[in-house]
């Protein structure tokens, strides 16, 4: 059996119903099982204990309190659980476990340990290769949760040059979209490489052959259509940054200007699901149904066949899972001509449009009808297939193999490269 190297993973992006980083996180530790590769994942829970998964995978449960800024389904594990003193959870779990390569996936509070094992404060730890793994834009961030202002950018752009790109040895960001804000605020002392590795989709679970009479049904009901009416999905979190009051203003203008009954349903949690209820309530007569959080795949599958049009109305979006799950079902996908999207949606296989009423209105007419609606799902299903699981997670582990080889093996020094895996249609 061959011989693979250990890498060891924190985020703070993780909670029982959280979205990308944990479905990521998840598909690349199953994989790992397969190929016979130990990894580890450390994330903020409400009590210390370990999670086995399968025979060479395990997640680090570490005790965390409830994030203060953003939404309060998540924890944080703080700096000052590793930077003040070197004992604790965080020192056990990585002298415990000596990896190879370590990844942080957070630009807040958990990449200053990058920044203490390039300054040699690790003892009792051996040097691994250090990786940020960027999975959304500081400056989106910022815009969203605290000001839009030019002076938040500049902030934005200071602190990722200074107090997060110099702390890795490598940066591997989820889409060109992402790895932009990496590059355009790198210092060229200090230069790193950069390299694109999307997220994926389970092709298996998310397929067209998945559409559901019983659940259409029920969702009709429950939205209070009819056999005549056409299903409208939002999949994801229900907060700031994901821009869903588009949704609000989309379903004034359907339900007040066409004369196909259009029915929202939503899935997903997050700190505006009570502020969008609202708004819907008033400005389209109530016309949706909220689901929650969808936490089995098969029903969340379901869901997404038998529905008929994927509105996603972020446009700031840094990579996806949710609309490519949607393209994977067979759906018809509207969504922003900007961001991280566009990896893998353009005019062949989806509806990209300006990220405004009026465009994604005038885009979901057009993917109702369908004789303009099946030529372009078919090209998305064949498009998502691109982005299996296994493809992107070999693709993964191959990069973490030629940086560990190249840091330790071959010895070679990192340069500044934004790689974009060539996308295939």
């Amino acid at each position: 059996m061959q011989n693979h190297s250990k890498t060891l993973h924190f985020t703070n992006a993780y909670h029982s119903a959280s979205g990308g980083v944990a479905t990521s996180f998840h598909a690349l530790l199953a994989e790992a099982n397969t190929a016979g590769r130990p990894m580890r994942l450390v994330v903020p829970s409400d009590r210390d204990y370990i999670e086995e998964v399968g025979d060479h995978g395990r997640i680090y449960h570490v005790a965390a309190p409830r994030s203060l800024l953003f939404d309060r389904r998540y924890r944080t594990i703080f700096p000052h659980r590793y930077l003040l003193v070197r004992s604790g959870a965080i020192w056990d779990i990585l002298r415990a476990e000596q990896p190879d390569l370590l990844e942080v996936c957070d630009k807040f509070c958990l990449n200053w340990i990058g920044g203490l094992f390039r300054k040699g404060w690790h003892g009792g730890v051996k040097r691994p290769v250090l990786v940020g793994w960027s999975t959304e834009r500081m400056d989106d961030q910022l815009s969203a949760y605290v000001s839009r202002t030019a002076l938040a950018n500049r902030f934005a752009r200071w602190y990722m040059r200074y107090c997060y790109t110099p702390l890795f040895d490598y940066h591997i960001a989820n889409s060109c979209y992402t790895a932009d804000e990496i590059l355009g605020s790198m210092a060229a002392r200090h230069s790193r490489e950069i390299l694109v590795c999307t997220h994926g989709v389970d092709c298996t679970t998310f397929r067209p052959a998945r559409r559901d009479a019983a659940t259409r049904e029920r969702l009709l009901k429950m939205s209070g259509g009819n056999a005549r009416s056409l299903l409208i999905l939002y999949s994801g979190r229900l907060a700031r940054e994901k821009n869903i009051g588009l949704l609000v203003d989309l379903m004034a203008r359907l339900t007040s200007t066409s004369e196909v009954d259009y029915r929202l349903i939503i899935a997903g949690q997050g700190p505006m699901a009570s502020w969008l209820a609202a708004e819907l309530t008033r400005r389209s007569a109530s016309r949706f149904v909220f689901l929650g959080h969808v936490a089995d795949k098969s029903a969340l599958a379901r869901l997404y066949a038998s529905c008929d049009v994927f509105i996603h109305p972020n446009p700031r979006e840094p990579f996806g899972i949710a609309p490519l799950e949607a393209m994977a079902s067979g759906l018809a996908l509207v969504a922003p001509a900007s961001g991280g999207i566009l990896s893998y949606a353009d005019a062949s296989n989806s509806w990209p449009v300006p990220a405004d009423a009026s465009s994604f209105q005038e885009a979901v007419l057009e993917a109702a009808r369908p004789d303009a609606r099946l030529p372009r799902t078919l090209a998305a299903r064949r498009t998502a297939e691109h982005f299996d699981w296994p493809i992107v997670a070999a693709r993964m582990f191959n990069i973490y193999d030629r940086l560990i080889e190249t840091r330790f093996g071959a010895g070679g020094k990192a340069v500044t490269e934004l790689t974009c895996a060539p996308i295939l249609r």
